[in-house]
């Protein structure tokens, strides 16, 4: 199980690079109005699917780990599927031919994706020291 524990924890630097990549990319995407392009489309595919895996490898951990379901786990557990739900939502509009909605919807994913992140690693304990 240490091994899932340790590729649940590395993934997690996929997550936040590709995170960063995004905010950036739709910033100046937003910005200088430019057109949707299949790579922002892949990142955002990317982001979402890194993060489900991150989810499946959780819930792997979750169930295997001793000490039954804690209340904190399940917390964490319940704001990731949250985060993974709400990252899958680009989908829905990434064949607009406005883009600069994509754009802002997709700041708005990762943002509010990010919060949910925070919010349930900050539950489990030790939060962001483990």
């Amino acid at each position: 199980m240490s091994t899932i524990l340790t590729i649940h924890g590395e993934i997690r630097w996929i997550v936040a690079i590709l995170a960063v990549v995004l905010l950036v990319k739709n910033s100046i995407g937003l910005i200088q109005k430019r057109p949707y392009t299949k790579l922002d489309r892949q990142l955002m595919i990317g982001y979402a699917v890194s993060l489900g895996i991150n989810f499946i490898l959780g819930l792997i951990l979750l169930f295997s780990l001793g000490g039954g379901f804690p209340t904190y786990r399940i917390e964490h557990a319940v704001t990731m599927l949250l985060a993974m739900f709400v990252a899958s939502r680009s989908s829905k509009w990434s064949k607009l031919e406005e883009y600069s909605i994509i754009y802002r919807n997709n700041l708005i994913v990762v943002g509010l994706s990010l919060v949910l992140i925070f919010v349930g690693v900050m539950r489990l304990r030790g939060g962001w020291v483990w």
